[in-house]
């Protein structure tokens, strides 16, 4: 290994190890003292009763434990947005799981709580896949009402996909392990089942307090809402167990007996190992994220070895579209290339930049994956499309808008890993979430922005030395260091991966070695929904 390589491997894997952390101190959810309590209450915690459910804790997916980070400081913090997601298989069917952690504000949901649900539940929805809830939840955290409440994207949203699910077939089961209060508890009753823990499980409209202060009525919350309540006399509740364990139990025992329900078709053979060791990644992307580097050296540490058919090598170079197999999956690779390559008319174009031909090329791929049912991977290191008047004049916006289009109505299923750079209308046309990837991954590498924070503060600075020269002022050279500094500073940190993972705009920040798996479980997931949807760009400017 050379120096340049031992640099790149440092930068990368400190990243990785700050992060790491980062996420030690999470999965500590409202820390030790009140899982403590917890446990001395006879109940498990989150984290562990996803263990006791799932076939093997070593392979779960975890999505969204970032969610919230650096959030909610003032009210103390809402680790992992207090609840905690997953993809695992359970009795051997790939499941989503959400797990109240009680440890955080005793399982209250803030606005990035509800936004973290939604999420599972499209998930489940997307790829017609049981999900299971682990209820435990004090309902809204009453200080921020306002930001949870009314809104289409908000807590009320959770019921109404709890009824779309149902009427699709999806799988719901709920275990009421603790406190289920309030609007809350149409979440476990509008699921398909619902199981309850004796003496830990209760689940009301109103608590106790509230029924005396409504109606001066006298009663426990035991009497009024827990296990022997409503599984002998509402008959809310379909099984009435007597811990933790046995609820988890009674989970795989039901999830075992569903039957299977035909594919989508996509095909999958035998996985091969990649040219060059998944570790090695570590070696190839520079520590700086304006170097340019080889992206076939990337995808030689992803796909299986030799399993790359490349679309119009030579042509619209500064994207990479290529058939492969990931782990045995086929699948259509999009990728931006960011070494600087020679064009067809032998001009040089910048890496990381998407063109005209670029454009094109991609679009035409798109159309080739859906005619025949493989899914797209979309690897992003792109900082926009090419400006200037000759881009301009060749119609850039026209080639963009219809790779863009292509992306948008495309019916296969998209993944998206931001490895660099995702920056611009370049993370719009390389899938980004508002297209609806079913799984948006980034590497801790990974920088979400408008533009860079070197050009938005050039920009930026701009825009104020211009104000300054109207108002018949001038901002002098230190004054325009010091702006320019503080500017890119504040823009920095918006860019980091660790600001767009805290609000959910990727499902999970993953070790580069990870990428290989994810893939696969996602084309797994992804596979027990077949669409009846046909592909059609509709009107396009040719």
């Amino acid at each position: 290994m050379n120096l340049e390589e031992e640099i790149n491997k440092d930068a990368l894997k400190m990243a990785w190890a700050e992060l790491q952390e980062r996420i030690r101190r999470i999965k500590l959810g409202g820390g030790k003292a009140r899982l403590k309590k917890l446990n001395e209450q006879g109940k498990l915690s989150a984290r562990e009763r996803i263990n006791q459910l799932v076939d093997n804790p070593n392979e779960v997916f975890e999505v969204g434990i970032l969610a919230a980070e650096k959030m909610y400081e003032e009210h103390g913090g809402c680790p992992a947005a207090g609840v905690v997601v997953v993809i695992a298989h359970v009795a051997k069917k790939r499941c989503v799981i959400v797990a109240n952690d009680a440890t955080v504000k005793a399982g209250a949901w803030f606005p990035m709580t509800a936004k973290k649900n939604l999420r599972a539940q499209e998930i489940a929805m997307e790829n017609k896949i049981p999900i299971i809830y682990l209820v435990d939840s004090a309902g809204i955290y009453l200080p921020l009402q306002d930001e949870i409440f009314a809104d289409k994207e908000d807590f009320g949203r959770i019921f109404r996909n709890n009824a779309k699910m149902s009427s699709m077939g999806i799988v719901q089961i709920a275990a009421i392990m603790g406190s289920c209060v309030a609007g809350g508890a149409y979440l476990p009753i509008m699921s398909d089942e619902a199981i309850i823990v004796e003496k830990t499980g209760s689940i009301f409209l109103a608590g106790s307090y509230l029924v005396k202060a409504a109606i001066g009525e006298n009663i426990d919350n035991e009497i009024l809402g827990g296990a022997d309540t409503h599984s002998g006399i509402s008959g809310v509740t379909d099984y009435k167990v007597k811990d933790d364990s046995a609820a988890l139990k009674k989970i795989r025992s039901l999830i075992e007996k569903i039957g299977s329900k035909p594919n989508a078709g996509f095909k999958h053979t035998k996985s091969e190992n990649p040219k060059f060791d998944s570790l090695s990644l570590y070696n190839v992307l520079p520590k700086s994220r304006t170097q340019p580097y080889d992206t076939y050296e990337i995808l030689d540490r992803i796909v299986d070895k030799d399993s790359m058919d490349e679309y119009k090598k030579e042509y619209g170079q500064t994207l990479i579209t290529s058939y492969a197999k990931i782990e045995g999956w086929s699948v259509g690779i999009i990728a931006n290339q960011r070494k600087v390559v020679k064009s067809k008319t032998g001009e040089m174009q910048f890496g990381g930049v998407i063109y005209g031909d670029s454009a094109d090329k991609a679009t035409r791929f798109i159309a080739n994956c859906n005619q025949r049912n493989i899914p797209l991977v979309f690897l992003q290191d792109v900082t926009g499309f090419m400006v200037g008047s000759k881009a301009e004049h060749s119609g850039i916006i026209k080639d963009g808008a219809k790779m863009v289009n292509a992306v948008a109505n495309s019916v296969v299923p998209k993944f998206t890993i931001i490895i660099g750079n995702s920056f611009g209308a370049g993370n719009y046309a390389m899938c980004g979430k508002a297209f609806d990837p079913r799984l948006m991954l980034a590497w801790p590498s990974a920088k979400l922005a408008v533009m860079g924070g070197a050009q938005a503060a050039d920009v930026l600075v701009q825009i104020e030395k211009a104000s300054a020269k109207k108002a018949g002022t001038q901002i002098n050279k230190a004054a325009e260091n010091k702006l320019r500094g503080d500017i890119q500073s504040r823009y920095d940190e918006k860019t980091d991966i660790l600001h767009a993972a805290s609000h959910l705009w990727v499902d999970a920040v993953i070790q580069p070695e990870e990428t290989r798996s994810w893939v696969s479980m996602g084309i797994d997931i992804a596979n027990q929904s077949p669409s009846q949807e046909k592909f059609n760009m509709g009107i396009l400017q040719v």
